[in-house]
């Protein structure tokens, strides 16, 4: 929010950098036009990823004279973020400076800044969760104990949120409040502002052994766990500057007094006394959360209550298509993306469980489906019409789960360049939801196989393909991931929950995504080699993908089986739940399609549309 107040740019991930002359912001392919769209001319664009683009702190070294200052927030910046910049300045004799009282966007913003949530905490119902806090503490704790930690400084509020079993409202569109959570050896304790902790939440903690602290205090909580000689675990991808910093300023704090002390007592009886005390002083153990992986791989609770808050958005959104058709090709209607976004909201809110959505609803037609991650203002926005290509990338948080769904229709007559890239998008989801593979594969390994049809024609995407999905959670989650990013080496495994959503974008024309959810599983292969385990997905989400949009003669026998067989999936499923013309827009919208030669197949998908 600071960032898009003093740039402009809305998008969910980027980072701005001012020095006295210049301002410039990086962002990732995502969000390439929208940052145009927003960002004033005083900005200069930096599109991360793309050859010759210098990363922020490179651009800062060779941009600044010796001598420098770069200022950051620490509370704001991971450490190893902080590290890289600061080994990076150094270089050229610069200094990165951590400024601690002020953010300086704040003092900028000033009385306009808005007051931070208030909203009250939640307790997540143990029929949702699975397993009780006090039990995943006790994992956790065998976690600690077996690399010889003592605390852990838990700062990811999804992995506190799942962790304690609560829910938050602070963050839009994410069921998370802003919160610590510091585990030792026999105790663990929330930092969290009061006014959020109602009674059933206090009783819930403290049935739990899990006391309340002020959100304010954690920095002297860090330095109490120094002076105690602690050894804390801390994942410095995920732990900010600012906390690392409180350890080591206090570590070194003890030892400095230590050898005061010794110094003083050397050559007494004292001094083997001394030595144990500094044998069993405080260390920082650098290492991945273990609470990310744990949280990641979902149980069978979890994964029930995906499934069922995936059929109930699978019936708001047949009601919603339903509706949104008739009003376009009966009504020949010309309808805001705006409005098309607000319709879905309430038809999704009729559901019950229903809490909020999970992002902001991307609908863009024609040309802004071209834009990644757009969001539709109501004095810039576009209409959805039956001559555009429409993008409605959408989702929800229920109570028992969160759904994440991309589908790209067209209301009239769809160009056969538009079907053959639809296409092509579309063989590429087929490869990704059928794959098999060995347990604790890469992500990164599946990515090819959602690209490889569209880069048979020299096309492709700037976007991952995949991401993980919380549950009852944040709908982007780590560390697992299907991207052509192959730095992250996170093995896929059983329970995890990825969405499978390759592209395809023509700047300034349309834009093109099918999107799914899918649970990770075991699959029942002939055979094990090496006595490994295969992998293959449990698909969540049932939504017809529209069958006007192929060409059907770039498709294989197989993979029209694969089309026919997913909605016959959805009809079973997902006609129970609804009725009217709900009902019958999902008849015609999941009945087979077979391949024919000219106009019959043209003429069979024409009236599936209708």
């Amino acid at each position: 929010m600071r960032r898009a107040y003093i740039s402009g740019f809305t998008g969910s991930a980027g980072t701005a950098v001012v020095t006295k002359e210049k301002a410039a912001l990086w962002t990732d392919g995502r969000y390439f036009l929208q940052a145009e769209n927003e960002l004033g001319h005083e900005w200069t664009l930096m599109r991360a990823g793309t050859p010759g683009t210098p990363s922020t702190s490179e651009w800062l070294k060779e941009t600044l004279p010796e001598g420098a200052r770069v200022g950051i927030d620490p509370f704001l910046f991971s450490a190893d973020a902080g590290d890289e910049l600061r080994r990076t300045l150094a270089e050229k004799d610069q200094e990165l400076v951590l400024v601690y009282e002020d953010n300086l966007v704040d003092k900028v913003w000033g009385d306009a800044r808005p007051e931070p949530p208030s909203n009250s905490l939640r307790v997540h119902e143990l029929r949702f969760a699975g397993v009780d806090v006090a039990t995943k503490l006790a994992n956790l704790r065998k976690e600690l104990s077996s690399v010889g930690a003592t605390a852990m400084v838990v700062t990811m509020l999804d992995e506190v949120a799942w962790l304690l079993n609560m829910r938050g409202n602070d963050v839009p569109h994410s069921p998370v409040a802003y919160a610590y959570v510091v585990v030792e050896l026999e105790t663990a304790t929330l930092f969290v502002d009061d006014s959020k902790v109602s009674h059933e939440v206090s009783a819930h903690l403290n049935e739990a052994g899990v006391s309340i602290k002020p959100y304010s205090s954690l920095v002297s909580e860090i330095k109490r766990l120094a002076a105690e000689g602690a050894k804390l675990w801390l994942d410095s991808a995920r732990v900010s500057v600012a906390i690392k910093n409180a350890f080591d300023d206090a570590c070194a704090q003890y030892y400095e007094d230590l050898e005061i002390a010794r110094s003083r007592k050397r050559g007494s009886k004292e001094q083997t006394t001394m030595d144990k005390e500094e044998l069993d002083g405080p260390a920082a153990l650098h290492r991945p959360s273990p609470v990310g992986i744990a949280k990641a791989i979902k149980n069978e609770a979890e994964l029930e209550g995906m499934r069922q808050a995936h059929l109930r958005d699978a019936a708001a959104l047949s009601e919603f298509w339903a509706w949104l058709e008739c009003e376009i090709v009966d009504g020949k209607k010309k309808i805001s993306e705006v409005e098309v976004a607000d319709h879905l909201e309430k038809f999704r809110a009729k559901q019950s469980g229903f809490l909020d959505t999970s992002f902001e609803t991307i609908s863009g037609s024609g040309p802004n489906g071209a834009i990644v991650h757009y969001r539709a203002e109501p004095a810039t926005c576009g209409h959805v019409d039956d001559k555009l290509l429409f993008l409605l990338d959408s989702g929800a948080q229920f109570v028992d789960g969160t759904t994440d769904i991309t589908r790209t229709v067209h209301f009239g007559a769809p160009s056969s360049r538009q079907k053959e890239c639809f296409t092509r998008v579309l063989q590429g989801h087929i490869g990704v939801d059928t794959a098999v593979f060995p347990e604790n594969t890469p992500g990164f390994v599946l990515d090819a196989f959602a690209r490889a049809s569209l880069w048979k024609i020299g096309l492709d995407y700037r976007h991952g393909t995949g991401h993980g999905v919380g549950a009852a959670l944040n709908v982007h989650e780590g560390p697992q991931s299907v991207s052509a990013r192959f730095g992250n080496m996170t093995g896929l495994q059983q329970g995890m929950i990825i969405s499978n959503e390759p592209g395809y974008y023509e700047d300034r024309a349309f834009g093109i995504r099918i999107e799914n959810l899918l649970i990770v599983r075991e699959e029942d292969t002939a055979n094990r080699f090496g006595g490994v385990t295969f992998l293959g997905f449990e698909r969540l989400t049932f939504v017809p993908i529209q069958a006007k949009m192929l060409d059907l003669e770039l498709m294989s026998d197989q993979e029209i089986k694969w089309l026919n067989d997913y909605h016959t999936e959805v009809w079973n499923k997902v006609s129970p739940l609804v009725e009217g013309n709900a009902r019958t827009w999902l008849h015609r919208n999941t009945r087979p399609i077979v391949k024919s030669g000219g106009a019959t197949a043209t003429e069979e998908l024409a009236s599936m549309s209708k």
